[in-house]
């Protein structure tokens, strides 16, 4: 039978057309450097168009900024009078949220007004932290209550409620805390039970409900997108503790990036569903990217020989973009923003 050349040039396009759909999302990797003056970045939080925020310091002198950063150029946010910051989260405005010291040492939970930082309270015991913020200025984390204990909260137009826990006894100092919030106020975080196990938890008008595990004791929970699915982390059976993600009430397991054992945390979703976090990898720990079912180090999908290894991504908003963390083979930390492409 012969074959034309129309033929080979068709067999030839959808050849090349499998290829290229089946060839792995690579990313081009920008190092976000440090506020002037300051030898170290760390990468929290990236917004829809890829403002970031985190946290700039000096080592030697323990002295650490909160930072936004447009379009490679960083507004440095200071603190609230104390020595350390950071912003945790970013939303479309580009308003953060995150917790610094203040003059006398105590962490305190800020908002973000302008290139000033908000202070926005606490449950009565004199400390809190912020994590997440949404699109409509809400905020969540943990706050000391008038008892000593540590409670998950929402902090929306100036008034801060406590979520309450699922059991966690009073007057105790188990950690219990939100860490995301999506558009329509529903949030996601851990909380401790009655006889000292945690898990993760979602809150929704008034009611808080319990995550499951993939089989273990306990579980935690990180982030949540605007369609409710939320990713943390959850222990096996065998003890391991693997990176899941939550649609329904359903957990699947993410896995690990290579070989059979290791763990992995979930930190950040978007709304179509692709997760990233941090996964132990040979004794060191390598960011990572779940999507299309499957889980990748993103060392692996960024141009090769820049020095640096990815050892954490904390946020990945609806156009693929994500915030790292990057580790030089000295020690040197520095936030990079990945984009697909």
């Amino acid at each position: 039978m012969k074959t034309s050349g129309l033929c080979l040039a068709s067999c030839a396009f959808l050849l090349t057309a499998a290829s290229a759909l089946c060839a792995a999302q690579t990313y081009t990797m920008k190092d976000l450097g440090t506020i002037s003056g300051m030898n170290y970045s760390v990468g929290r939080g990236v917004n829809a168009t890829g403002q970031t925020t985190g946290s700039s310091g000096t080592i030697d002198t323990t002295t650490a900024h909160v930072f936004v950063n447009r379009t490679g150029k960083f507004t440095d946010l200071g603190t609230l009078g104390g020595k350390t910051g950071i912003g945790n989260s970013i939303n479309a405005s580009g308003q953060v949220a995150g917790y610094s010291t203040s003059a006398a040492g105590t962490y305190r939970a800020f908002i973000s007004k302008g290139k000033s930082l908000l202070d926005i309270g606490d449950l009565g015991g004199g400390s809190a932290v912020a994590y997440g913020i949404n699109d409509q200025g809400d905020v969540v984390g943990s706050a000391v209550t008038s008892d000593g204990s540590n409670h998950p909260f929402f902090y929306s137009a100036g008034h801060m409620t406590d979520l309450g826990t699922l059991g966690s006894p009073a007057g105790n100092d188990w950690w219990n805390v939100a860490q995301a919030v999506n558009n329509s106020g529903v949030v996601a975080g851990t909380s401790y039970d009655s006889q000292g196990n945690f898990f993760g938890f979602v809150w929704n008008n008034g009611k808080m409900t319990k995550i499951g595990t993939l089989g273990g004791s306990w579980s935690q929970a990180y982030a949540i997108n605007n369609g409710g699915q939320v990713t943390g982390i959850a222990y096996l059976k065998n003890g391991n503790a693997h990176a899941f993600l939550m649609t329904g009430a359903k957990l699947k397991d993410l896995g690990v990036v290579g070989g059979t054992n290791g763990t992995t945390w979930g930190f950040g979703i978007n709304d179509s569903g692709v997760v990233v976090g941090q996964s132990t990898y040979q004794s060191t720990y390598h960011a990572f990217v779940y999507t299309n079912g499957k889980i990748k180090d993103l060392n692996n999908l960024v141009p090769k020989g820049s020095g640096w290894v990815l050892i954490e991504a904390t946020s990945v908003n609806d156009a693929g973009q994500i915030v790292c963390t990057g580790m030089r083979s000295d020690g040197t930390q520095h936030a990079f923003l990945l984009t697909p492409q």
